[in-house]
């Protein structure tokens, strides 16, 4: 969990540099960041390999099949 107010107030002082992937409301980004050098910002491709995704596929599979046998999923989403 992340402040994003807060981390945005450190990035526009220049005491931090950082890399951004996710955003508390995306598709926005928060303005101030846009133009900093010292800020990475990317469209939320993180997971964004061959390797992850393929994980993230099997993780998907592996659940339904675990549902479909009536067992709790191996990652369940709650609310």
């Amino acid at each position: 969990m992340v402040d994003e107010q807060a981390l945005v107030r450190e990035l526009v002082s220049g005491r931090i540099r950082a890399g951004l992937d996710v955003f508390a409301h995306e598709p926005e980004v928060p303005r101030e960041l846009l133009d900093l050098p010292n800020v990475v910002l990317t469209p939320h491709l993180g997971s964004a390999t061959q390797q992850t995704r393929e994980a993230m596929t099997r993780l998907v599979v592996d659940n339904l099949l675990r549902v479909e046998r009536g067992e709790q999923p191996l990652a369940p989403v709650r609310a």
